[in-house]
């Protein structure tokens, strides 16, 4: 079992989670009553993943994230406000409301708007990954990806190019057992369809638990440790579940009950880890609670934000369209 770090880092970790979570429940709440346009692609049950791999960045670290990306922006820096802003389609929002769910980041915490594209993020944080290494920088860059990404040509590409010029790049495939609706079972024979590739690059592929926020968190620590010392690219594989259906117009029919089960109830990386948290002795309840109450007042605040922020201008539509 990982070793529970400090108080700080601990309860910091455990707020990281919260807040995307309760992020992603009011999302939801107010997608069904009509509120936000377009639709919503959430992360709600992998929040250890995301928390795990991104808690101990810099800030000038770039993290690449996909059509799920709340939770990486989140656990990056990004504003809560801005976050929420953007889902109502706000000038305020951290893309002024041009993106939408899909396509939420901020460049000042190092999360470039996220791509939609199923792998397409993985050569442009190689790419990134290569401008480090000639600037002399010592940061690194985080691909974010499916399950269903493995199978792309970009993945094997891009992989491989960063794996012959030991890139300080770090590939984290987020196996919640479906593309889309598609269980990985039926597009692979591997049972570990990132990690198990890695051999081919001659690169470490590593498969965490991506439900235990400490596991993910050691697992990344090491990535890390080998991307900045020049050894080159690691890909980690967590496996995790996400709560909801790819998108809000997916009822889950496909997935068995007995796997919801296990996941969504035994295996939840929140109700995990503030057992432990408890269990351990870390915090109390009443601090666990004050955490909660804080996250929850937070989000109450950036759906006042969101609602009061004005509505982008239509001559706003032709601005950041091409580079001065």
């Amino acid at each position: 079992m990982p070793v529970m770090p400090n108080k700080e880092k601990a309860l910091g970790m455990y707020s990281k989670m919260y807040e995307i979570r309760q992020y992603e429940e009011t999302v939801k709440y107010l997608f069904f009553e009509g509120i936000m346009p377009g639709t919503i692609h959430q992360s709600a049950g992998e929040e250890a993943s995301a928390v795990g791999v991104i808690y101990d960045l810099r800030r000038e670290d770039v993290v690449y994230s996909t059509h799920r990306p709340a939770g990486h922006d989140l656990a990056k820096g990004v504003s809560l406000r801005s976050m929420m802003a953007e889902m109502f389609g706000k000038v305020d929002g951290c893309c002024k409301g041009k993106g939408g769910a899909m396509h939420t980041g901020d460049m000042s915490v190092g999360v470039p708007p996220a791509n939609a594209i199923v792998g397409g993020n993985i050569p442009i944080a190689a790419g990134t990954a290569l401008a480090f290494m000639m600037q002399k920088k010592d940061n690194i860059a985080v691909s974010f990806m499916g399950d269903g990404a493995t199978n792309e040509g970009s993945f094997h590409e891009a992989i491989n190019f960063a794996a012959t010029w030991k890139l300080p790049v770090v590939f984290v495939c987020e196996n919640n057992l479906y593309s889309a609706t598609t269980s990985i079972h039926l597009t692979t024979l591997l049972e570990d369809p990132a990690a198990g590739r890695a051999s081919a690059y001659g690169c470490p592929g590593v498969v965490v638990d991506g439900n235990d926020v400490l596991a993910v968190n050691e697992a990344m620590a090491v990535a890390v440790e080998r991307a900045r010392s020049g050894e080159g690219p690691t890909i980690l594989e967590l496996k995790t579940y996400r709560k909801y259906g790819h998108s809000r117009n997916d009822a889950c029919g496909y997935r068995p009950k007995e796997e919801e089960k296990e996941w969504l109830e035994d295996r939840d990386p929140i109700k995990t880890f503030r057992a432990r948290l408890l269990d351990e002795g870390i915090a109390t309840e009443e601090e666990i609670a004050q955490v909660e109450e804080a996250v929850d007042a937070a989000i109450d605040d950036s759906v006042e934000f969101a609602k009061n922020s004005p509505v982008p201008p239509l001559e706003s539509a032709l601005e950041d369209i091409y580079a001065d």
